[in-house]
């Protein structure tokens, strides 16, 4: 009788191990989706960002342009057009990085950084465990301690 019924709760352990951990997958799943889709959502709104200010960048850059041009052309002053070229380089990577394919380079350097220069991403006193997060909050928490005393 002892046999059947540790049989029966071995069983029902193995279904229970199973059960838990088939919903910590499904919770981490579910974590790295909620986690992609927020990196989604930020990087749509630095892409609109980026083509908000290349409309106000734009507007500025066309009637600088043009302002200096025709105050270079009056006074016969070339050096008046100068200015022109830094603001083009502006304009040319705002619009790069509103509409070309700046993310696509960035990406792709990111990628190159992950594979070959991983000692680059390295953390400063490595990457943090368990006892080094719960000694910084004993001495911060004994730290609150003495002061309210």
């Amino acid at each position: 009788m002892g046999f059947l019924l540790s049989k029966s709760i071995d069983a029902n352990l193995a279904k229970q191990q199973e059960f838990m951990l088939h919903n910590s997958r499904l919770q981490m799943e579910r974590q790295i989706l909620m986690q992609n889709q927020m990196r989604e959502r930020q990087m749509a709104m630095q892409i609109a960002w980026s083509r908000e200010f290349l409309k106000y960048y734009g507007t500025f850059f066309t009637l600088a342009t043009l302002g200096l041009t025709v105050g270079a052309v009056k006074r016969r002053k070339p050096a008046l057009f100068a200015p022109v070229i830094p603001l083009g380089f502006i304009f040319a990577y705002q619009m790069d990085s509103a509409y070309g394919t700046l993310i696509h380079r960035i990406r792709g350097e990111a990628e190159t950084i992950l594979v070959s220069e991983q000692d680059r991403l390295e953390l400063p006193h490595g990457t943090p465990t368990f006892e080094s997060i719960e000694k910084a909050r004993r001495a911060k928490s004994s730290l609150s301690s003495l002061l309210e005393k």
